[in-house]
C-alpha cells in the first residue's frame, strides 16, 4: 500500500473513531496485565464476564496470591484453557511481587520474562497501558495487514515489523486498536462486511463480498 493511501486509511479509521480503546474492561495496569494474559484463545466477553467477579475480590498480585491457584481457578474457570492460565497467573504474580515490588514492568524483556506473557501480550500492555508505539498481532491484525496490503506476511512478527515501518507516527499510538476492531466487526474471516466497509475503496482484497 502506498504511504498516501496508508494515511488516508488511518485518517478515516482515526475520524470514525477518535479514541479508540480495548474492549477488555480494567482499572489498573495490573487488572489489564492479567486480562490480556487470560484472553489468549478466548473472547474478550469472556474475559470481563469473569473479571467482573475476580476483580472486586482480588485486583492486586499479593490478593490473587492469597486466592491461590484453586480459589483462582473457581473465578475463570468460564474461560478456555483456565487450567493452564491459572497457573500462569499465579506465577506471574509470585515474580511481579519477589522481582518487581508488585509494579508491571514497563519494558519488553522484563513483561516476556512473565509466566503466559508471550510477544503480543507484552506489545498490548506497553502499547495500551505505558503508551508506547508498539504493534501486537492478533489473527484478526494479521488477516487485516494481509488483506488490505498494508503488511503482507507469512506470520505475526513479519506483519508486525512491516506494520511499524508501514505506519505513521502520528497514528501509531491508536493502530492496535484501529486495525483490531476492523478485523473484529468489519472485515470478519469468512464473511467481510466489504458493503459496509469504511475502506473499501483503499482495499485490494480480491475476493470482497459485494452482495
Amino acid at each position: 500500500m502506498k504511504k498516501a493511501d496508508v494515511v488516508e486509511l488511518f485518517t478515516i479509521f482515526r475520524e470514525n473513531n477518535p479514541k479508540p480503546q480495548t474492549e477488555l474492561r480494567y482499572s489498573s495496569v495490573f487488572e489489564l496485565l492479567v486480562s490480556v494474559v487470560l484472553s489468549a484463545q478466548a473472547t474478550d466477553v469472556s474475559v470481563n464476564k469473569a473479571t467482573n467477579k475476580l476483580y472486586p475480590i482480588a485486583n492486586t498480585p499479593e490478593a490473587i496470591l492469597a486466592l491461590g491457584e484453586a480459589g483462582l481457578k473457581d473465578y475463570i474457570k468460564t474461560i478456555g484453557l483456565y487450567n493452564t492460565k491459572a497457573r500462569n497467573v499465579i506465577k506471574l504474580c509470585h515474580d511481579l511481587v519477589e522481582k518487581h515490588g508488585s509494579e508491571v514492568p514497563n519494558n519488553r524483556k522484563d513483561l516476556e520474562a512473565l509466566a503466559g506473557v508471550g510477544r503480543k501480550t507484552a506489545n498490548v500492555v506497553l502499547n495500551t497501558a505505558f503508551g508506547q508505539l508498539t504493534m501486537a498481532v492478533d489473527t484478526h491484525i494479521f488477516r487485516v495487514g494481509n488483506r488490505l496490503g498494508l503488511a503482507p506476511g507469512k506470520n505475526v512478527v513479519e506483519v508486525e515489523k512491516k506494520l511499524l515501518k508501514a505506519i505513521p507516527d502520528e497514528f501509531m499510538l491508536d493502530a492496535h486498536h484501529w486495525l483490531i476492531l476492523h478485523g473484529r466487526y468489519t472485515c470478519l474471516a469468512r464473511k467481510p462486511k466489504c458493503m459496509e466497509c469504511a475502506v473499501e475503496q483503499l482495499c485490494p482484497f480480491k475476493d470482497k463480498i459485494m452482495g
